[in-house]
Formats: C-alpha cells, structure tokens, sequence
C-alpha cells in the first residue's frame, strides 16, 4: 500500500508542492509549438538568475549525472587531461565519467575532508589539463567546497573549470559568472523543488571554443545551443513536457519567494539542524578548513554509539519522516538530513522531534526537548 504521509528528508528527490504536482497533470501540447518555446525560455531566464549568469543556459531531459556527462563529454577528447577533485561520492562520479572521454588525473581527498589547494596545484603544475571538475556541495558528506579558490587555480594553469552546483543552486549562493565558472550544472529535484528528470547546464564563451568535433549524440551542447536559438525557442531532441510544465511552476515559486529568501530559508534550516545535532550529542561528519563550509541542503551526522543505522532510519520511518544513510563504504557510519527545497521550518523541527523520540527509545538520549529547542532558537533570532 503506498504511503502518502511520509515527510521526505532526503537531499533529493524533495517533496513537491501542491502546485507542481497539479502543473504536471496539465494537458499535452507540442514540444515544438509556441506555448512550450515561452516554458522553455521563461525557465532558462530564471535558471539564469539562480546561476548568476549571463552565459546561456540549456535544460536536458536527463537528471544531474546527464548534465556531468554533457559537460565532460562535450570539451573532452580521448588525448586531453582532466584533473577531478574528489571529497565525496559525486566528486569521485565525475572521474569515473571522465575516464570514459580522456585520460584523467583525480586529486583525491578522504570523504568528508576537506580540499587542500596546494594539492590540487600540484596536480595542475603537472601540466596537460585540459578541465578541472569538483561538486560545490558534496551531500554524500555534507560538506561546501571553494569553488572560487578552484576556479581561480584551474584559469591559472589554463584549464576551464566545471563545477557541480546540483545540490546547491537555489538554496545557497552560486555565482557562476564571478568564480569564472565554464560550465556549471543544476538538478531538478534538488533545491529547484521540481520532480527528478531534468537538468540545466550554463555554457561560457570559453567553453564553446573548447568544444570537441564529436560530442555524444543526445548530450550534444552545440544541438541544444542551436534549437534554442530558432524562431521558436525549442530543444533537439523530444523533451520530457511534463517535467518542464513542473520545472516552470517550482521556479515561478522560486520568484515569488524571492531568490536570496530562499536562499536565507535554506541556511536558517541547516543552521538549526546542526544545532540540534550539538544539542543532542551528535558529532557532524565532515571537517573543515579555512575555505571549507558546512553544507547549506544537508546536514551529515556521525550515528551514535548504541543504536544502528537501520534502527535508526527504520524508527523515523516508522515514524513517517524518511532520511538518509551513508553511501558505499560510509554506509552504517553516517546519516544524513537534507534542508533542501519546499521544506518548511515546520518539517525541519518535526524532523528534529522524531529523531528524538527514537534516540530516546535506545536510550541514547535522557530526555526530549534539548533538540528541539536548540533548532526553535534559530529559528527565532
């Protein structure tokens, strides 16, 4: 029997608001007819705007991987380097993606650690590199990585620089443009708050002269380019209608909440969910330097002493709140709690409480509340 009472606080897909999910039962039209031209570009006009860019910007029916692979695929021939900076699952995707398109040099950092710039200037000192890759927010550890110092070393030693902000843009600040960035990736059911299957993907002057002769087919950035620009703005190949009628609304809300509200909402609920954390005992899973933050969409916990991973999950899913755990061989060692979306302060305290109760049932914790209360003081302030 399906549930439809589950909270969902997992870092994507996020719940969808009322309002997208009636935008995707909206009747079919032509993908290449003028009412979904003005979908399309009313969207990338938006995208924009979160991505802080004047480049364009194009959507892929394909979710966020498809975008990394577009990106890679695009600029990369079988002779070219690419230097991949890995902290964390996504990071470590794009080298695995890369290696399929070019010879690649990972700079690789223990999960959850931060990135040391001096080791990835000794691997562009190498010299070769052709691209330099890294995730802006690495949710499989719930870490914020420097996309700017990044940026600024990869143009230093002539390289473009592509940047994961699919778990980052539209609900934390991503400045495309100022960090120099040459393509930048988003996700649909990430922070946008639409369902999963689409992804968007800014191009830079930089990056179009660097494009390779023979691009994969499906993912070709110069095909999309070109649809876009006809009379009536349209995509190459058949796109998912439905998902761009839900990507439109959850971005029409995105506006109408305000970009750096949104933003501000974002924060506040990862702030509170850290406090908590301390408030309860729970040691945050990632470390930091000095150009290192904690995520703004998802808060990674170490599981405490005395209960299990799926005791734990099992119990607020018991409960109707849905989180999740580690990934590959952080599996059972972490947990993670994503603030990501159409969340509400309401969702982040329920979250919260329920975690509570079930800490409370293996007697992790003595009482109720302490959580609960350090969330609420943020909130207030």
């Amino acid at each position: 029997m399906e549930r439809e009472d589950i909270l969902l606080m997992i870092p994507g897909p996020v719940p969808l608001h009322p309002r997208v999910l009636r935008a995707l039962s909206r009747p079919m039209i032509g993908h290449r007819s003028k009412e979904f031209g003005k979908i399309y570009d009313e969207s990338r006009r938006t995208l924009m705007k979160l991505f802080e860019t004047e480049n364009e910007i194009f959507v892929i029916t394909g979710s966020g991987t498809a975008a990394m692979e577009a990106a890679l695929g695009n600029l990369l021939k079988p002779e070219d380097m690419a230097v991949t900076i890995e902290n964390g699952k996504f990071g470590e995707r794009f080298t695995l993606i890369a290696e399929r398109y070019a010879k690649v040099r990972p700079v690789r950092f223990e999960w959850g650690m931060p990135i040391e710039l001096d080791s990835v200037e000794e691997a562009l000192a190498e010299g070769g590199a052709k691209v330099v890759t890294m995730v802006h927010n690495e949710t499989s550890t719930g870490v914020k990585n420097p996309v700017k110092e990044v940026s600024e070393l990869a143009h230093t030693y002539g390289a473009l620089f592509i940047m994961d902000g699919i778990t980052s843009i539209g609900g934390d600040t991503v400045m495309v443009d100022e960090w120099n960035v040459d393509i930048g990736i988003a996700g649909s059911q990430k922070c946008l708050g639409a369902p999963p299957g689409l992804s968007a993907v800014s191009v830079s002057d930089s990056a179009w002269d660097a494009m390779v002769e023979n691009p994969p087919y499906y993912l070709d950035l110069r095909a999309y380019r070109k649809s876009a620009a006809k009379e009536v703005t349209q995509t190459p190949y058949t796109p998912s209608v439905t998902l761009f009628y839900a990507l439109h609304e959850a971005l029409r809300m995105i506006l109408e909440e305000g970009i750096e509200a949104r933003k501000e909402r974002h924060r506040r609920a990862a702030a509170a969910m850290r406090a908590a954390a301390e408030a309860l005992g729970i040691e945050l899973f990632p470390e930091l330097n000095s150009i290192t933050e904690y995520s703004n969409t998802v808060t990674a916990m170490k599981i405490p002493e005395g209960i299990s991973d799926r005791d734990l999950r099992n119990g607020m899913l018991e409960l109707n709140v849905q989180i999740s755990g580690g990934q590959e061989h952080l599996s059972g060692k972490i947990f993670r709690i994503a603030t990501m979306g159409n969340f509400t302060e309401r969702d982040v305290l329920t979250t919260v409480q329920t975690l509570e109760r079930v800490l409370k049932e293996y007697n992790i914790i003595k009482r109720i509340g302490d959580g609960m209360d350090a969330a609420s003081n943020i909130f207030s302030r």
